[in-house]
């Protein structure tokens, strides 16, 4: 039997790992998985013969909780988002931290960052830029979250966006969801879009058909922007050189992940 994996989320139909995975020969399928169940079904995953799993929005946290064993960096972030299944034990890691940096321009070492969220990607791309040598501004819309999440992981917690070199935009804002309730995204975020400007390189972590509001506004101002879906390629090189021992080709992940005819899901898939 083929060893099966998958993307845990809540919501996930919109995730692109099926096509991206997929075109690299892996047996990937949508794993959509509500708070409440979050437990019972990865705990039910190496025994239905899954040798792994990417997890999304919003059980990272839950994820490392659930773990045998991790990794020190998913341990120092407190969020996982590559969980692996064997001897009926369950190994987390973070990919989601290197995948981040390897995805910028230039290294944030010395720089001024902007993190918008305090949910598990957030935690991943703070310790990220942290250690290496940025300084990192935590913005949530429940300053409570950004305060906990800095103080935890050695940032400043921010009620307002700061003067900084990079913006990143960790929160959901931007993903075509029911909660998202159509309102614009800059409605919801505290920047506007001519503030993009004063920034040297924006990363906005969702991604949607057509691009966010957030990335199409800092490419038209002529900002250095990366996408989620570069972030989405870089992580998922990693967790995959995790599963099976091998590097995959970039490039073909990414146009996989970039086909807008490519199906964000199949019969049960990512």
């Amino acid at each position: 039997m083929l060893t099966r994996y998958g993307v845990l989320g809540w919501p996930v139909a919109h995730s692109r790992s099926p096509a991206m995975f997929r075109a690299l020969g892996l047996q990937y399928q949508l794993l959509p998985a509500p708070p409440e169940l979050f437990g019972e079904i990865v705990s039910a995953l190496g025994a239905a013969g899954y040798g792994g799993a990417n997890v999304t929005i919003p059980h990272k946290q839950a994820a490392l909780a659930l773990a045998d064993e991790a990794t020190e960096r998913a341990t120092a972030i407190g969020a996982a988002n590559t969980l692996t299944f064997a001897d009926g034990r369950i190994h987390a890691d973070n990919t989601d931290a290197p995948g981040f940096l390897s995805s910028l321009p230039e290294s944030p070492g010395g720089k001024r960052a902007l993190v918008l969220g305090a949910g598990g990607s957030a935690r991943a791309v703070v310790w990220a830029l942290l250690d290496a040598g940025a300084s990192v501004a935590v913005w949530n819309r429940t300053p409570e979250r950004a305060e906990e999440l800095a103080a935890e992981l050695g940032a400043e917690a921010v009620g307002a966006p700061v003067d900084a070199d990079v913006l990143i935009n960790c929160t959901s804002i931007g993903l075509d969801n029911p909660s998202s309730g159509g309102i614009p995204d800059f409605k919801l975020l505290p920047v506007e879009p001519d503030d993009l400007g004063e920034f040297s390189c924006v990363v906005d972590l969702v991604y949607r058909p057509g691009g966010t509001d957030l990335a199409r506004a800092g490419r038209e101002r002529g900002v250095p922007t990366i996408d989620g879906l570069e972030i989405l390629v870089r992580q998922g090189a990693l967790s995959y050189e995790s599963w099976t021992g091998r590097a995959p080709d970039l490039d073909m992940m990414r146009e996989a992940a970039r086909d807008p005819h490519a199906p964000a899901s199949a019969p049960h898939t990512e």
